[in-house]
């Protein structure tokens, strides 16, 4: 099973430029609203025709500019769910699901009810749509998708139609399900959260373009640019100059950083994520902070606290940092004026 992407598409003030490949992994893309996640969808679909290039799937060529070729959505054999699900609202749940198959009534129905089965809507399967939950009515239309058995499943933020209070169950019983296809899995997302829980692979988009391809876990650890770094969740990233081999200077804080390994020539920011700062007893040692506490939240579980460098010169909005500490950390402590932070070394991001 593979997929592979390489289009472009322009619009009024907007340009498609997406290029990608996979190999049987659940692939994300990750990226703000806007960015291109669902047109890019729209185009393996076939539901939106790219202006140049190439998609393949398993082999077989869905569209080239160069040689003419744009298969129509149904021949594709693609699956799509959309956001909204798409049901028909005049159809019941059988019919919802065994619309897209061309078999004999018998065969049909043998189809349908094995689905019935197997998504736990066997007893829906008369009712019309806006009879059903949400997360019912999303697995009617995951079922409806897997009736013919594409060749590849397109999720188009397939849980953002869920109430927030049942989204994790549904989440995972909806992942359950797709352990039964056995072909490409494409999702888009906004939520770096699902991203991460779900997706092997993760395609990054910035502004229309896919700016980072690469294995979810080490997108987040290594984030590489600035801008994938806020989008995979980073909240303190700051400019910085390079002052040697082994040293930069933070602008938007204030302050020198030190790196025992070289810093790559390229970096222009450095990030450090909220939770990767250490709480310590002194400023004895390299990359220490003594905190100037600007206001301290409180969360569900945690703590943030909004600081700057005691030291710093910097008077602005942008010199701020966060820190998210667990609640039972910060309230064993006895001093809550006087804080050091450390930056580990370890959890330093260098960005473009």
């Amino acid at each position: 099973m593979s997929l592979s992407v390489d289009i472009k598409k322009k619009f009024k003030g907007f340009n498609l430029d997406v290029s990608f490949e996979t190999n049987s992994e659940y692939l994300g893309l990750l990226g703000a609203s806007g960015s291109g996640k669902s047109m890019t969808l729209k185009c393996i679909a076939g539901i939106e025709t790219p202006d140049e290039g190439k998609i393949v799937l398993n082999g077989r060529v869905l569209f080239d500019s160069e040689k003419k070729i744009c298969l129509k959505p149904q021949e594709r054999n693609v699956g799509f769910l959309f956001q909204n699900y798409a049901l028909f609202p005049n159809m019941t749940v059988e019919e919802n699901i065994g619309l897209g198959l061309k078999l004999a009534e018998k065969e049909k129905a043998e189809v349908v009810l094995e689905l019935l089965n197997l998504f736990q809507l066997k007893e829906h399967g008369n009712k019309y749509p806006n009879q059903l939950s949400g997360g019912q009515q999303q697995r009617v239309a995951l079922a409806r998708c897997m009736a013919y058995s594409p060749e590849i499943l397109l999720l188009d933020e397939p849980f953002s139609a869920l109430d927030s209070h049942l989204k994790e169950t549904l989440q995972n019983e909806i992942m359950e399900l797709l352990k039964l296809y056995e072909g490409e899995i494409l999702m888009v997302t906004h939520s770096r959260d699902e991203a991460y829980r779900f997706c092997k692979n993760l395609v990054i988009l910035d502004e229309g373009k896919s700016v980072l391809f690469g294995e979810t876990k080490e997108v987040f650890k290594n984030p590489k640019l600035a801008s994938v770094a806020r989008l995979t969740g980073c909240k303190n990233i700051s400019p910085c100059s390079i002052k040697s081999k082994n040293s930069i200077y933070a602008e938007d804080w204030g302050i020198h950083i030190e790196s025992k390994s070289e810093i790559p020539a390229n970096t222009n920011y450095v990030g450090i994520r909220a939770h990767n700062f250490v709480i310590a007893d002194s400023k004895d040692e390299n990359n220490i902070i003594e905190c100037k506490i600007k206001s301290i939240t409180e969360e569900l579980f945690e703590y943030v606290i909004m600081f700057t460098d005691k030291d710093s010169n910097n008077r602005d909005d942008n010199s701020m940092m966060m820190f998210k500490v667990k609640k039972e950390d910060w309230d064993k402590r006895k001093d809550k004026e006087h804080i050091f932070l450390k930056i580990p070394e370890k959890d330093l991001m260098f960005l473009e």
